[in-house]
């Protein structure tokens, strides 16, 4: 594969392939989401959608180096004792969610809801965000979010809504290095636990694309050549 140099990003020695393979995309992602779309304050409460996802293990855990108190949604079983093991202070399914965050925050709402989901979270994300808070659409893993009158966000608490993605979020090479390299110091400190959910041969390429859409997947999938 040939891409350009100022997109390439060095992997420390200590960090093997798979492993870096298995951050690099999704931790910068995390990076970028907790530390500059919506900066994580100590004591924050986030909500975070399919938390024990690729994104959504990596983002737990820097959610919680930031010292916020997390609320995961999961489908449940292995995937909620996951998203616990990552660090989530609460996990709950996604059945009226926003009511169950709105208890859990004692009526307020949370800081910042990061939602992948998409289509079939948003109206509820919204309604978990406290007054002046951040809702942040970064996926559509449902499907797209409808067109809706702006003056909701308004109506909802005066929100701000925001569609970040990481090319605008690591434009710049020094901003792409900057977040890898605290991506790969937490792994080798070991802040960061890396999962590859599975590993399949690259003539199974169909195999993992039908298990990702199928949601029976954890954290990252590699494909081995």
């Amino acid at each position: 594969m040939v891409v350009p140099e100022e997109r390439a990003v060095p992997v420390p020695a200590e960090i093997s392939s798979e492993t870096a393979a298995a951050v690099l995309l999704q931790g910068v992602t995390a990076h970028y989401l907790a530390t500059s779309v919506y900066p994580i304050q100590p004591g924050d409460h986030v909500l975070i959608h399919a938390a024990a996802g690729g994104v959504g293990l990596l983002l737990t855990q820097i959610a919680k180096l930031k010292g916020a108190r997390v609320i995961a949604t999961t489908s449940g079983g292995e995937k909620a004792e996951l998203a616990r093991g990552a660090g989530a202070d609460e996990v709950i399914g996604y059945e009226r969610f926003g009511e169950r965050v709105r208890a859990l925050t004692g009526g307020e709402g949370v800081a910042a809801a990061y939602d992948g989901v998409g289509q079939a979270t948003f109206d509820e994300s919204l309604a978990s965000v406290r007054t002046r808070g951040t809702m942040v659409l970064f996926g559509a893993a449902s499907g797209p979010v409808s067109p809706f009158d702006p003056m909701r966000l308004e109506h909802e608490g005066s929100l701000f809504l925001t569609r970040p993605g990481l090319r605008n979020y690591s434009a710049e090479r020094d901003e792409l290095l900057a977040r890898a390299a605290d991506v790969f110091s937490w792994v080798e400190d070991g802040t960061l636990d890396v999962r590859i959910g599975a590993r399949y041969p690259l003539e199974q390429a169909r195999r993992a694309q039908e298990d990702l859409a199928a949601r029976k997947t954890t954290g990252k999938l590699l494909l081995l050549p």
